[in-house]
């Protein structure tokens, strides 16, 4: 368990938001709903939205307008403090249900026929003033050291080549000591690229990546070629490694495979025949923050 700053964790999921697509942007949208709704900030919410009726200021705005895409306009209480209040229900409402989300944008943040773009919009206009606005104002009229105790995830991601063998040794490990194991080819792929799959798939605690001599390379003017990893496996290596930190992956190296230059002096793991693997792994699952059940790991 770590505590980790409150509004730094919703920052992130506003930052996520701004980035996203179409097939990626529901994850930071229902983040931050969530985050909104964290029982730390239940005071100066019900302070906040106290009095005030979410379902009738979205109908009055409704009525604005006329038949033109874009022509409505949200009626925000003049207030300060009710207008403040107001955007902390309409975003939350709105993150329950990002399709909704979608129309809510059309109607009153229209900027060009692309749905992503009214997201976009939505939260450069909405979104990022309301948190500036709101973080001021919990922390003038509340706990200025809003805390947020994330319980590690058990959703461990699997990065890996062609060794299908390496790969679900360490999965039916993984799951042995009760840690759930994400596969990308596993999950479903909603039309998306590789990448963004991976992404959708990286709201994990930990990574274990397998460096198996699955391609084979060399340098230029070189003839020896090298076993060396395959590329997808590089790249999400130092995907993970930029997202999680370098405590939270491990490589894990099987047989004679080059290790690539810029990874070069960070401790990895060899993964053995006589299965010692396991137990350095536990070992960095445990520095990392999870509980280890050692009986399991050596059964």
């Amino acid at each position: 368990m770590s505590a980790i700053d409150l509004f730094s964790q919703i920052n992130s999921a506003v930052l996520d938001l701004q980035g996203a697509t179409l097939q990626t942007y529901e994850r930071p949208f229902k983040k931050l709903g969530q985050l909104l709704g964290h029982q730390d900030l239940t005071h100066p919410n019900e302070v906040l939205t106290s009095g005030l009726d979410l379902d009738e200021f979205i109908e009055k705005s409704k009525r604005t307008g006329g038949s033109f895409v874009g022509s409505k306009t949200l009626l925000w209480p003049e207030d300060p403090r009710e207008e403040l209040g107001m955007q902390l229900l309409l975003i939350r409402r709105l993150a329950e249900d990002p399709d909704r989300a979608t129309h809510f944008a059309h109607d009153f943040y229209y900027s060009g026929n692309r749905i992503i773009s009214g997201i976009h919009t939505l939260t450069s206009q909405l979104i990022i003033p309301f948190v500036r606005d709101y973080k001021a104002y919990v922390k003038a009229n509340g706990d200025p050291v809003v805390k947020l105790v994330k319980e590690k995830s058990k959703r461990i991601f699997i990065v890996h080549g062609h060794d299908a063998a390496a790969r679900e040794s360490v999965a039916r490990f993984l799951e042995r000591i009760d840690l759930e194991v994400v596969i990308l080819h596993e999950q479903a792929n909603q039309g998306r690229t590789v990448i963004e799959k991976v992404e959708a798939n990286s709201d994990v605690g930990f990574a274990v990546v397998l460096l198996t001599p699955d391609d084979e390379g060399r340098a230029h003017g070189q003839d020896k070629l090298e076993p060396r990893a395959r590329q997808n496996v590089l790249l999400e290596l130092g995907y993970f490694i930029a997202r999680l930190g370098r405590a939270n992956v491990c490589a894990l190296k099987k047989g004679n495979v080059e290790i690539p230059s810029d990874f070069a002096g960070v401790v990895w793991t060899a993964m053995d025949e006589s299965s010692g693997w396991k137990s350095e792994l536990a070992k960095e699952l445990k520095a990392a923050g999870y509980e280890i059940d050692w009986n399991k790991v050596m059964a």
